[in-house]
């Protein structure tokens, strides 16, 4: 994972040699390992290329890369698969000399169209001044652009800044296909033009469908000196996953369907769909391609090989490399499970766990109508959890910490305990008080959520900052202790409520629109997933110089579950806690997972108890205000205080 920038200027007055120190410093925190600039000074233009390593796999190798007919290459990404990467090979070289090699536009479409794995790109093709860049088709890793001056200059990075002259002026480069522009011929025309290779799909049936995000609706975003264009050429991308399943199922198990409906949610029930020969060969299906994902992603990373093996493990002062964003629900125990699967058994695994610290509060009852209305999801969520508020007056002097996600979190590591007592399992207890929630937002974090601005993104872009920045403490029988996390892979979550019906607003779409209305929504996730989520998780985990890898949106375990029809994924005639997600708590129990099997959704936000925790009245959906920017001047006296 890597910090990448390149500042553009067609004249030279606008043009400086350093970066904006505040960009700097964000892009440092990125990549701890490495930090270097190049300048490229032409006629017509002039390029600033910064690059910062977080080092991960085979040698170190600085970026930004450059070979001897001056092309230049910032990759910020992982190939996992599709590309031939040897162990001890670093795949940012191993990119770049394919790169290098190309003359054609095709060859370059091709290389992106076979890479596996999350990326975000920078590429300098010296012979013809052009200017490559982009994002994988899901956008996991943070790319954004702003362009000013009329035009005149632009930029291209990992993160943005914190300055408010400039802040409001970034956005996320759509996950929509690759971008080139032709830097000799802008400045000449003094008119910005980018041309576009989109994200194609060919179907069964030969015919090529495009994708979602238009081009009407990409420009619309961007300044009006800004265009953007559909290649000659007419090339594209391949798309990397099968197109969804929207098949309808027949009228017989629309029949059966209403016969399960009233099922509890039980082990014995998930046991009965487990007892059907199809059902179980599908599940053990999704176990392993979902297991490879896993593997992928926890053993591609340096490992110290010369320590001599233990007889017992947990006499040994290891450190662990891979950590988990850790609530103990169905998604993050699957995950956990399938890690232990794969790293070393003398190695521990991070559980990494945020609890929001709040006071008691007595909440008035509302009667109106439309108090009841805007409740209707939360209260979804928060049902399931009257157990877990019994459970916290119990949980000792730690009532503040006491959120459901830690009631959760802590059964879910007696569980794995159980599962596997040889693995040492460090379940990392991470306490935020309001004070520091505040500070840190202002200092450190709202900068990495935008652009993105409601309160849905406060909420979990705060969480996932303190969660993977994994400062907290370690609970044992025998002592508590001060505990801080360096795992420098942090495995989330994300994309398995997205692809299996997992939200509650799946559960109102169906009982509204059905299956069809269902498929709909589901694809529609997966479409928006970039902007919606990817980017401020990879720039809020990234903060940390870590990585956040997503088993759930590998390309094989994201095909392997658009190639089901939609019951065998999710059945939501059944209640919460088995109707959705059905397919990963069936996973679960093949794995030997029992009480997390069928606990219901509950979003981080809740279960971590950041949501209302400073205003009541706000909806997830409106603009925060918290997140807005603050001045140079305030920045710079608050930084220096963190520091």
């Amino acid at each position: 994972m890597c910090g990448i920038c390149c500042s553009v200027s067609f004249s030279v007055e606008h043009f400086s040699k350093d970066l904006k120190e505040d960009l700097l410093y964000n892009l440092k925190r990125r990549g701890p390992h490495s930090s270097k600039q190049l300048f490229r000074a032409d006629e017509y233009y002039q390029c600033l290329f910064s690059g910062h390593v977080l080092h991960l796999r085979g040698v170190l190798t600085a970026q930004p890369l450059e070979d001897e007919r001056g092309n230049v290459f910032l990759w910020n990404g992982e190939v996992f698969s599709g590309i031939k990467v040897e162990a001890e090979e670093n795949d940012t070289q191993i990119m770049f000399n394919y790169l290098s090699s190309y003359q054609n536009d095709s060859d370059i479409l091709s290389l992106f169209s076979e890479v596996q794995g999350p990326w975000s790109f920078i590429y300098y093709q010296a012979s013809n001044h052009h200017l490559w860049f982009g994002r994988d088709f899901f956008g996991r890793r943070s790319l954004l652009w702003h362009f000013s001056n009329l035009g005149k200059s632009f930029c291209l990075s990992s993160v943005g800044a914190q300055m408010s002259e400039v802040a409001d002026q970034w956005q996320e480069v759509p996950a929509s296909g690759i971008f080139r522009i032709d830097l000799k011929s802008t400045s000449i025309s003094k008119s910005v033009v980018l041309k576009m290779y989109p994200w194609k799909c060919i179907s069964k049936e030969n015919v090529i469908k495009e994708c979602v995000n238009s081009l009407t609706q990409i420009s619309a975003n961007l300044p009006t000196f800004v265009s953007i264009v559909e290649n000659e050429a007419k090339l594209y991308l391949k798309e990397p996953v099968v197109p969804l399943n929207k098949m309808l199922p027949q009228a017989s198990f629309a029949t059966h369907c209403s016969n399960i409906s009233s099922m509890p949610p039980t082990r014995q029930t998930l046991q009965g769909f487990l007892a059907d020969g199809n059902v179980k060969e599908r599940v053990q299906q999704f176990i392993d391609v979902l297991s490879i994902a896993v593997k992928r992603r926890v053993l591609c990373l340096p490992r110290d090989e010369n320590l001599t093996p233990s007889e017992d493990v947990k006499t040994r002062d290891s450190k662990a490399n891979v950590a988990i964003l850790f609530s103990g629900g169905i998604d993050s125990m699957v995950l956990a499970t399938l890690a232990d699967r794969h790293i070393p058994l003398d190695e521990p695994i991070d559980l990494l766990n945020v609890a929001f610290m709040t006071k008691e509060k007595t909440v008035p009852t509302s009667s109106n109508k439309k108090g009841r209305k805007q409740k209707t999801c939360a209260s979804l969520e928060d049902s399931s959890e009257e157990s877990s508020k019994n459970a916290a007056a119990a949980a000792g002097p730690d009532k503040q910490c006491s959120v459901p996600d830690r009631i959760t979190g802590r059964a879910g590591l007696k569980e794995l305990q159980a599962a596997n007592p040889f693995r040492i399992w460090n379940f990392v207890e991470i306490n935020v008080s309001l004070e520091e929630l505040q500070k840190l937002r202002r200092t450190q974090i709202r900068h990495l959520v935008q652009p993105l601005e409601t309160v849905l993104d406060d909420s979990i872009g705060c969480a996932v900052w303190f969660a993977s920045r994994g400062i907290g403490r370690l609970v044992t029988q025998d002592e508590v202790k001060s505990y801080q996390s360096n795992a420098k892979v942090v495995l989330t979550g994300i994309g398995a409520d997205e692809q299996l019906a997992g939200y509650c607003r799946h559960r109102v779409c169906f009982q509204t629109h059905g299956l069809e209305g269902l498929n709909k929504e589901i694809e529609m996730e997966l479409g928006r997933i970039s902007s919606r989520n990817l980017g401020r998780d990879d720039r809020v985990v990234g903060d940390h110089g870590k990585e956040a890898r997503f088993p759930f949106l590998d390309e094989n375990v994201v095909s392997f579950l658009n190639s089901l029809p939609i019951w065998e994924k999710a059945n939501l005639t059944l209640p919460r806690g088995i109707g959705e997600k059905l397919i990963l708590r069936l996973a679960a129990m093949e794995l030997g997972l029992t009480t997390s099997a069928l606990l219901p959704k509950r979003a981080m936000q809740f279960g971590s108890r950041i949501a209302k925790m400073e205003k009541n009245n706000e909806k997830a959906s409106d603009k925060c205000e918290r997140l807005q920017v603050i001045s140079l001047e305030n920045f710079s006296v608050e930084k220096e205080i963190t520091m």
